[in-house]
C-alpha cells in the first residue's frame, strides 16, 4: 500500500473514533499526524510543526477573545439593540442584512476570512438574541462571503484571474464573480427557508423582545447608553475594519491587540473574557489542519488530483475535479487548492472538449462554498464565536451541512457550467 493511501485510511480513522468514542478530533488528529508524519514518511518533528496553522490559530484565539470583551462589558447588546432599530424591527431582515454586509466587504478588498471574523461575532450575538437558528447565521455570512469573494477586484478573484493569466487559458471575470454570487445566493435563501427563516418576525419588534433567555426586555437604559467601555470597544472594532480592510494588517493579530489593550483598562472584563475564547475549537481546527498539512507535504493531495486527471474522459474528470477542489477545501485553503487544481485541469482544457471558463468558474465555486465546514477557517469563525450554544452539537451540524456542500454543489455547478461547455 502507497503512503498516500495510508495516509487517507489514517484520517478515515481518526473521523470514525471521534466520532463513536467523543474524543476531541483536534487531538486526535495531532497524533495522526505524529504517527504518519514519523513513521510513515519520515518526517522530523519540525517537518509536522510546519503544518501548524499559526495564523489561523492566533484568528481564532484574538476575534474570540475581542468579541468576548464586546459581550462582556454589553456592546455586543447595545449593537443588536441597534441593529434592531436599523431595519425598523424586523428581525427576519437580519441574516439577509449580514449576507449583504459579508458580500459587500469581500467584493471590495476583504480576504473572505477577513470578513467572516468581523462580521460573525456580531451575528451569532444576534441570533442568540433572539432565537435564530446559528446554522442559519452562520451559513448566511459565510456564503455572503463567498458570493462577493471573485469580484474583479476581491482577492480571491484577483488570485484565480491571476491563475488563468499565467496558464495561459481563456478567462472571464464577470462569469466567474456571478457564478459564485447566483450559486451563493440560492443555497443561502435554501437555507433560510429550511432553518426558520419564513417564521422570524417581519413585523416590527421592539428590541429587547423574543430573548432567547426568557428573561423579556431588557431596560432601556441598561442597552441605550453608551458606557466609557463600550465607547472604547466600539472603536476598537472600527480600528479591526479599517486596520483590515484599509491597510491590509493581519485580522488575529490586530484583534488580540486591541484586545489586550481593552483589558489594561477593564481588567476585569479582559479576565472573564480569557475563560471565554473557545479553546476545545482551537485544538480541534490546529489539529485537523496539521495534519492535512502533513497531507500536503507527502504530496496525498498531489496524488488524489493527478489520479483524477489522468481519466480519459473530459467530463468525468471535470466532475471529480471539482469533487477534489471541494473535499480538500473543506479541510484546507480553498485559494491554495484552486492554485493547485486549475494547473491540473489545463491538459485536457487545452483539448478544447471542455469550456475554460465554465471549468475555472466551477471549481472556484465547488472549492469555496464549502467554507461553511468546521475545518475550514470560516466556518471554524462560526463555531468559535456562537455564543450560548451546544457547541460539539453545533460543530455536528456544520459538518453536516459541509459534508452536504460537498456532496451537492459540485455535480449542480458541473452540470450549470462546464457541460454546457461556457468558454
Amino acid at each position: 500500500m502507497s503512503d498516500e493511501l495510508i495516509s487517507i485510511l489514517v484520517l478515515v480513522v481518526v473521523f470514525v473514533i471521534a466520532t463513536t468514542r467523543s474524543i476531541n478530533m483536534g487531538a486526535l488528529s495531532f497524533a495522526a499526524a505524529f504517527g504518519v508524519g514519523e513513521l510513515v514518511a519520515d518526517f522530523s518533528a519540525d517537518h509536522i510543526f510546519a503544518g501548524f496553522p499559526g495564523d489561523l490559530f492566533v484568528v481564532l484565539v484574538g476575534v474570540t477573545y475581542l468579541f468576548a470583551l464586546a459581550r462582556a462589558n454589553g456592546t455586543t447588546d447595545w449593537l443588536v439593540h441597534a441593529s434592531i432599530r436599523m431595519v425598523g424591527g424586523r428581525v427576519a431582515l437580519i441574516p439577509w442584512v449580514m449576507f449583504a454586509i459579508s458580500g459587500v466587504l469581500t467584493a471590495i478588498g476583504a480576504v473572505s476570512p477577513a470578513a467572516v471574523a468581523i462580521v460573525a461575532p456580531l451575528a451569532l450575538s444576534f441570533a442568540a438574541r433572539y432565537r435564530i437558528s446559528p446554522l442559519l447565521m452562520g451559513a448566511m455570512v459565510v456564503h455572503g462571503a463567498q458570493g462577493g469573494g471573485f469580484s474583479p477586484i476581491s482577492i480571491y478573484g484577483s488570485i484565480v484571474n491571476g491563475i488563468v493569466d499565467r496558464e495561459k487559458l481563456p478567462g472571464n471575470e464577470v462569469t466567474l464573480f456571478l457564478a459564485s454570487l447566483v450559486v451563493n445566493l440560492i443555497i443561502a435563501a435554501v437555507v433560510f427557508v429550511v432553518c426558520g427563516g419564513l417564521k422570524l418576525p417581519r413585523t416590527a419588534v421592539a428590541a429587547g423582545e423574543e430573548r432567547a433567555d426568557g428573561a423579556g426586555e431588557a431596560p432601556a437604559d441598561a442597552e441605550g447608553r453608551l458606557t466609557p467601555a463600550r465607547i472604547a470597544t466600539l472603536s476598537a472594532l472600527v480600528v479591526l475594519v479599517v486596520a483590515v480592510l484599509a491597510f491590509d494588517l493581519d485580522a488575529g493579530l490586530t484583534s488580540i491587540t486591541l484586545a489586550v489593550a481593552l483589558s489594561v483598562f477593564w481588567p476585569d472584563h479582559g479576565k472573564k473574557a480569557v475563560n471565554e475564547v473557545t479553546w476545545p475549537t482551537v485544538l480541534l481546527i490546529c489539529g485537523v489542519l496539521t495534519y492535512v498539512g502533513v497531507l500536503d507535504e507527502m504530496g496525498t493531495i498531489d496524488y488524489a488530483g493527478k489520479a483524477v486527471s489522468d481519466i480519459g474522459i473530459p467530463l468525468l474528470a471535470a466532475l471529480l475535479l471539482c469533487y477534489i477542489g471541494a473535499i480538500v477545501s473543506a479541510f484546507a485553503s480553498s485559494v491554495g487548492i484552486m492554485g493547485a487544481l486549475i494547473p491540473l485541469a489545463v491538459p485536457f482544457l487545452a483539448q478544447g472538449d471542455i469550456g475554460a471558463v465554465g471549468m475555472i468558474a466551477a471549481l472556484a465555486v465547488s472549492a469555496t462554498v464549502v467554507d461553511v465546514s468546521p475545518f475550514s477557517t470560516n466556518g471554524a469563525l462560526v463555531l468559535a464565536n456562537a455564543p450560548d450554544v451546544d457547541r460539539d452539537r453545533f460543530f455536528r451540524q456544520l459538518m453536516v451541512y459541509g459534508g452536504i456542500m460537498v456532496v451537492a454543489v459540485p455535480p449542480v455547478v458541473w452540470l450549470a457550467l462546464v457541460v454546457p461547455g461556457l468558454g
